[in-house]
């Protein structure tokens, strides 16, 4: 089933549509008794209905000009994406983040409620590297010895710090090149980009 509503819309109709779309797929998870995958894009569009719906109510707005029950309309939406005792619903999420700024009250409201997040970097798509997913700002809740495994965990950390430790190298190869580098941080850096190509649809 597809729900939409256009940009052109009223606020109040755009502002529904993710509610209605939660509906149909609570029914076919409790009346159809199936699984169900919920696709949203983009919940911003959520948000931003609100906002104008907030405004055309006369509300007082709050920080960067959100309305002021931004939070509390997001919980009832996001906790309504849930499993029942025999089914569940499982939902993808395309979130816009205006300016990057993950500090933002509308992006912010909406990671909260997410167990994980796949974030797409300008940065590593200049470089040519696709999909461009950021491995140091990509998140999951299952990320845990306890679900995938000690060694799985290890190796994924391991991977982090060695990204990591590389981001913090671009500044001193920008200004005196890899050459002044150390040795175990010249080693740190081509497994980086070992790594970035392995992650990467390149290989």
């Amino acid at each position: 089933a597809l729900v939409f509503g256009q940009m052109d819309e009223p606020p109040g109709t755009r502002l529904r549509v993710a509610l209605s779309a939660l509906t149909m797929a609570e029914y076919f998870r409790d009346v159809q008794n199936q699984d169900v995958l919920l696709f949203i894009d983009n919940i911003f569009r959520f948000t931003q209905a609100g906002s104008e719906v907030s405004t055309l109510l006369g509300r007082m707005p709050s920080a960067v000009g959100y309305q002021p029950n931004l939070a509390d309309e997001m919980g009832l939406l996001q906790e309504r994406i849930t499993s029942t005792k025999g089914r569940s619903i499982t939902s993808m999420q395309a979130v816009y983040v205006p300016a990057d700024d993950y500090t933002d009250p509308a992006p912010a409201a909406t990671f909260a409620h997410l167990d994980a997040t796949t974030e797409l970097s300008r940065e590593i798509a200049s470089r040519g590297l696709y999909p461009a997913i950021d491995p140091l700002t990509s998140t999951s809740r299952i990320l845990d010895p306890q679900y995938v495994g000690q060694a799985h965990y290890e190796t994924a950390v391991r991977v982090k710090q060695i990204l990591q430790k590389n981001k913090e190298l671009q500044d001193i190869i920008a200004i005196l090149g890899i050459d002044e580098l150390g040795e175990e941080d010249k080693i740190v850096v081509a497994r980086a980009r070992r790594i970035q190509q392995f992650l990467s649809q390149n290989t």
